[in-house]
């Protein structure tokens, strides 16, 4: 597991050229790419204007997210769902992470609102890849189950070269 690190501007810089959009809410780097870049972002559990935000984990690296949109665009998310129903030791390790992003997320900001909703379908179904790589290289290996196996598929995502705005080099 990796520490966060805090959110400099550059970092915010980064992040809004690879959202295309100013970044909110962040409150730390979770993961860097390889290339040194922001590829996970931890955000607050309530967004500044005081909306809830239940994702803790915010994918933002412009490969890892085509990386898992390729993913659910094939239906992985549907045939790890069916898993969940079938196979107890994964359905156990999955409710395990379930518990592993709220107890993270409360203890930044506990928010009423969210207080049992995680990110990405957890306990029951697999919603958001994008989700679980984040929470995955957030916290490192062996918490999801779910973001590991995302992890593997997705693979070295970065060995194309430094990844930034929408997937160009950074200068």
């Amino acid at each position: 597991m990796t520490e966060p690190e805090p959110f400099t501007e550059a970092d915010a810089r980064a992040v809004s050229a690879q959202l295309g959009r100013p970044a909110r809410g962040v409150s730390a780097v979770a993961y860097r790419c390889p290339c040194g870049q922001p590829a996970v972002v931890a955000t607050t559990p309530r967004l500044p204007g005081g909306t809830p935000f239940p994702t803790l984990f915010y994918l933002t690296c412009p490969r890892a997210v085509a990386a898992c949109s390729r993913l659910e665009s094939a239906g992985v998310m549907s045939d790890m769902t069916g898993r969940l129903a079938t196979d107890g030791d994964l359905a156990a390790g999955y409710q395990a992470a379930h518990r592993d992003y709220l107890a993270r997320r409360t203890a930044i900001q506990d928010v009423p609102e969210i207080r049992d909703v995680s990110a990405g379908g957890m306990p029951t179904r697999v919603k958001c890849l994008h989700v679980h790589l984040g929470h995955a290289l957030a916290v490192g290996p062996g918490v999801n189950p779910i973001g590991d196996e995302v992890a593997a598929l997705v693979g070295p995502w970065w060995e194309a070269g430094p990844c930034g705005d929408r997937g160009e080099a950074h200068q």
